[in-house]
């Protein structure tokens, strides 16, 4: 071993959703339960309700939700709709093989 530690990466990342829907509900817990999974201790998750912060939506580009944008590390990524597949959101957000 060398003695040089190794960064791991840290993600910050937002979550659209309309109001308190069943719909937004389920793509809270499992954004969630997916980040508590593959990158504990490692992540922030901030959810913006578009109902409440239609401005901020606005100037995101917000269209559709539900939408996860991986704020950092740059560059920003989204996903746009179903998020209940977490091999589609471990290869959309950019995570490393073995995290």
């Amino acid at each position: 071993m060398s003695g040089i530690a190794q960064e791991v990466a840290s993600y910050s990342l937002r979550l659209y959703v309309t109001g308190a829907t069943p719909g937004s509900s389920r793509a809270i817990a499992g954004i969630k339960a997916f980040c508590e999974k593959f990158l504990k201790n490692r992540y922030t998750l901030e959810v913006i309700d578009v109902y409440q912060q239609p401005v901020l939506a606005d100037e995101e580009g917000i269209l559709a939700t539900p939408t996860l944008v991986r704020m950092s590390p740059l560059p920003l990524r989204r996903i746009v709709g179903n998020l209940s597949d977490p091999a589609r959101l471990h290869a959309r957000l950019g995570l490393p093989v073995e995290i």
